[in-house]
């Protein structure tokens, strides 16, 4: 389970993009390519190796301030990625 405090971190194995083609961010890997829909993006996008999950939630508060749970989709989604290894948090 993650802190609020904690700082999520892109494995270097990934790349987030702007995917024209299919209207959506992605994250590029070696073998391929993982679509991502769009409040996964837009946390995806606030992930820079200084924004805390705090921040994150946040940010995505004031982007979208009728937001209902978005604090626990922000969690929910970034435990997901940490475990897909998409994320990590340094210790």
């Amino acid at each position: 389970m993650s802190n609020q405090t904690d700082i999520p971190h892109f494995n270097p194995m990934f790349r987030l993009q702007w995917e024209q083609a299919q209207d959506c961010y992605v994250l590029l890997f070696p073998e391929g390519m993982v679509k991502l829909n769009g409040a996964a993006g837009e946390i995806m996008k606030l992930v820079n190796g200084k924004n805390s999950i705090e921040k994150i939630t946040e940010l995505l508060l004031k982007q979208f301030p009728d937001g209902q749970g978005i604090n626990d989709d922000v969690n929910e989604f970034l435990i997901v990625a940490a475990e897909k290894k998409w994320l990590y948090y340094e210790q």
